[in-house]
């Protein structure tokens, strides 16, 4: 685990539904003392009411959640305290509202861990999970929105093949903790 910084940190654990962002999240926050936020909660109730219905998101659905989220993040960092996000965060303008977001603060930067992982896996967590809003069905139009973040700065890619414990600690081994 990192040494713990002066300077806020901002993570965001991403990756389309069933990648096991929550689960990653929670371990970090966990083992860091940082404030979690499960970025699902701030969804308006349309956008819940819509995938749950099995209607993906438009990108006008996602711009009041994205923007929900930068100020939270916005929020902790002009606090002075670290925090961990879970979002789906797939395509590169999402990621630079956060990192937008974070201009005013330029020794904190998001790092943003990308869970990753087979269709054929992520399908099966999608349906094996109960009482999750998002239905199997969208997986297909969440990993064709997505774009890949692998060569944007602070970025962490991991295969869910590891364990949750096991991702947690190597997101950790590999977040800036200042510079």
């Amino acid at each position: 685990m990192p040494e713990p910084s002066e300077r806020p940190q901002i993570v965001v654990v991403m990756g389309v539904s069933g990648s096991g962002k929550s689960t990653v999240a929670e371990l970090i926050a966990a083992k860091t003392g940082w404030e979690l936020l499960e970025g699902d909660n701030l969804h308006p109730a349309a956008n819940i009411a819509k995938m749950a219905a099995g209607h993906p998101l438009t990108d006008e659905d996602r711009w009041p959640w994205l923007q929900a989220i930068a100020e939270w993040m916005t929020a902790q960092v002009g606090t002075g305290r670290s925090g961990v996000v879970t979002c789906f965060a797939l395509k590169r303008a999402y990621r630079d509202i956060f990192r937008d977001s974070l201009a005013e603060f330029p020794h904190t930067r998001p790092t943003f861990v990308h869970l990753t992982g087979s269709r054929d896996e992520l399908l099966r967590r999608m349906t094996t999970r109960p009482g999750h809003f998002m239905p199997a069905a969208l997986l297909d139009s969440q990993l064709a929105t997505l774009e890949d973040p692998a060569s944007e700065p602070n970025v962490i890619t991991l295969d869910i093949d590891s364990t949750p414990e096991e991702l947690a600690t190597a997101a950790l081994a590999n977040i800036r903790t200042g510079d």
